[in-house]
């Protein structure tokens, strides 16, 4: 194999082999720059002390494009076998069997997982490594899905949003999708299963719809929703996934999910899009979610709150 047909990266103790980096996985057009395998790699390799923290322990879904946007899409839970013995797994029970789900804990792992045109990364909210296990999550999705492609909607509506929380006594973090809206992201202690998580979550949207009934919704039926914006609070269940900070969206100009401050969420500019794989590592090294307290809360007094305002 010649030097044009791979490249090697350093990561760590192990060195990682990036086939074809020339291949052109993002083609460029329309006003959007063209992006190859290689550089997909320098990024995830740029990014991975930004992103790591958010991946460790976690299984994840990898969606990959082997011949770029143009081809096609595979989303993968399981874990081929061919991958390497040094990649961590974990294996999680499912209906009928089980399913061996990537965890990637290292930049090797991540660079391993850019040679196989893994663009997006999508996690799920609870850990191997905490107490309770994958039954009970750690982080709380509340995934801001507007009718359009109107940012202006989903900035209003995450204040909107943010006010219930405080008044719950939740701190809240919003992160950019990539794509079309936003996510605001709750920290959890990890007590509470998935059905209360997930239960909690359904109510605060309720609630936020009720207050403000013809900007939000939570009606899962698009032909339901008008002009109003979608309080999705589905991502909150056993095995289900989202996408992971710093992660690339596969979308032309390899935008990015990047996580914010609540300051910069006024700037009226702002779209879903506005950072990618050019320069979402200068943000990261901001670090938006420097507010964030170290430890997740407790639902139970949230919940209690909750219940009152509901009353």
């Amino acid at each position: 194999m010649s030097g044009d047909d791979a490249r090697a990266i350093r990561a760590g103790r192990r060195t990682v082999e990036i086939k074809r980096p020339g291949k052109v996985l993002f083609p460029g057009g329309g006003g959007a720059k063209e992006y190859t395998k290689g550089d997909l790699a320098d990024y995830y390799r740029s990014v991975a002390p930004y992103l790591l923290p958010h991946l460790r322990g976690r299984p994840l879904m990898l969606e990959r494009y082997p011949d770029g946007l143009d081809g096609q899409r595979f989303m993968q839970k399981n874990t081929p076998e061919h991958y390497p013995e040094w990649i961590d797994r974990t294996e999680v029970a499912k209906e009928g069997g089980t399913v061996t789900h990537v965890v990637c804990d290292d930049t090797a792992t991540l660079l391993y997982l850019a040679d196989q045109a893994c663009l997006t990364l999508h996690r799920w909210l609870s850990r191997t490594d905490r107490a309770g296990g994958l039954d009970h999550p750690d982080r709380l999705v509340f995934d801001l899905d507007p009718p359009g492609d109107d940012f202006g909607a989903v900035r209003e509506a995450a204040g909107r949003l943010r006010e219930l929380l405080d008044e719950l006594g939740l701190p809240a973090a919003p992160m950019t999708t990539g794509s079309r809206g936003l996510h605001l992201v709750v920290p959890l202690d990890g007590r509470q299963g998935f059905d209360a998580v997930r239960e909690f979550a359904h109510d605060v949207a309720e609630l936020a719809a009720a207050r403000h009934p013809d900007r939000l919704t939570t009606a899962a039926r698009k032909q339901q929703r008008g002009d109003r914006l979608y309080l999705d609070v589905q991502r909150n269940g056993y095995a289900q996934t989202a996408v992971a900070p710093f992660t690339v969206r596969p979308l032309p100009g390899a935008p990015v999910a990047v996580p914010l401050t609540w300051e910069q969420l006024d700037d009226p500019g702002l779209d879903a899009r506005r950072w990618t794989i050019a320069d979402a590592v200068d943000q990261a090294r901001t670090d938006p979610w420097a507010g964030l307290p170290a430890r997740g809360r407790s639902l139970g007094p949230a919940r209690r709150r909750l219940a009152d305002m509901r009353s």
